[in-house]
């Protein structure tokens, strides 16, 4: 078998278990052949394949649509490509570590993913990644206890707030709302720097006053906190910060948190991001074709993995601009009939 290497980063541990399963694989190397950008892009994959897949925290929807994603792969293709999703902290950190060669297909908000390409934000140089489709959107979700005397992003000042995962792109979202309602992440809130599981055991022992999560609906973690503590949590509507969080990036749009979703007794107004998988320049052109057409041949498997998906739609899949499309995705895209 050939193997799109996932070499796992110190302390990654829990990259062992999601990829034990596959441990008895090797082979080479996988980036694309020297002649690659010549060749005909045909999405068949020639040899049998393993590419790794970066997600997001576990009771997030990357990591479940993620593993329902490598699960798709191997009978979409014949058997000659499959995948390994594995628990990450999401964005930025995906981007790092897809560069690195440890992963090669990435989750990220697309305003990371724009300051990847652009060198700008986390990344102090423009990082050699392209898009295969732009996915579901992610919608900004703050909560805090109803106790915790918050109403407003402004109202956390001097509150234990979690603002996600280090290098997640919750974070570049927590610290951009917190900077945009006038506070300093830094200095006036008690920042705690948790995954959503951790994040959501604080909520509800007491420990964190509220927090900012950047993720599909519905987002399991969530789902738990509203179904356990719905009577002692609340959602902060953040929509008055758009026009500011506008003017940093385009990306920035807004939505609504259905009443639906974690059965709230209101909906409330938010701030959403486009999700986009992303890749290295290099990957191979038919993986990258072949992976592109498994999300959208496969878009309802997916959605029964997490309604999330649902809205993964040919009609946005090319708007990625300023992150070019793989020329592997533009291929399977234009089969595919995305305008």
């Amino acid at each position: 078998m050939r193997r799109i290497d996932v070499r796992v980063a110190a302390g990654l541990s829990v990259l062992a278990l999601v990829t034990a399963g596959a441990a008895g694989c090797g082979g080479q190397q996988g980036g694309a052949a020297k002649d690659d950008a010549a060749s005909e892009v045909t999405c068949e994959v020639a040899q049998e394949t393993r590419v790794g897949i970066a997600t997001g925290n576990a009771t997030g929807v990357y990591y479940v649509v993620g593993n329902a994603l490598a699960g798709q792969l191997s009978g979409a293709t014949g058997g000659k490509l499959s995948g390994t999703a594995a628990e990450t902290g999401a964005s930025v950190q995906n981007v790092e570590q897809l560069v690195a060669g440890q992963y090669d297909v990435a989750f990220s908000l697309f305003d990371t993913a724009v300051n990847a390409v652009e060198g700008k934000g986390s990344f102090t140089a423009p990082q050699p990644v392209e898009a295969l489709a732009r996915i579901y959107d992610n919608y900004t979700q703050v909560v805090v206890r109803n106790d915790s005397g918050i109403n407003s992003v402004a109202d956390m000042r001097g509150k234990r707030i979690s603002t996600g995962s280090p290098k997640s792109g919750t974070e570049v979202i927590a610290n951009r709302l917190l900077e945009a309602a006038g506070l300093d992440p830094a200095k006036d809130v008690r920042a705690q720097r948790l995954d959503l599981t951790k994040t959501v055991e604080g909520v509800k022992d007491g420990s964190v006053d509220g927090f900012f999560w950047s993720g599909g609906l519905p987002t399991g973690g969530l789902t738990d906190l509203f179904t356990t503590a719905g009577d002692r949590v609340k959602f902060v509507d953040i929509a008055a910060l758009l026009p500011k969080m506008t003017e940093l990036s385009p990306a920035y749009q807004a939505g609504t948190i259905g009443r639906d979703a974690y059965r709230t007794a209101t909906d409330t107004p938010t701030i959403v991001v486009p999700n986009v998988l992303l890749v290295r320049k290099d990957l191979d052109a038919n993986v990258a074709c072949a992976i592109t057409r498994t999300v959208f041949d496969k878009r309802d498997a997916l959605a029964q993995a997490n309604p999330a998906a649902k809205g993964i739609s040919l009609e946005t899949a090319r708007k990625t601009e300023p992150v070019a499309l793989h020329r592997g995705a533009d291929k399977a895209l234009k089969d595919l009939g995305a305008n």
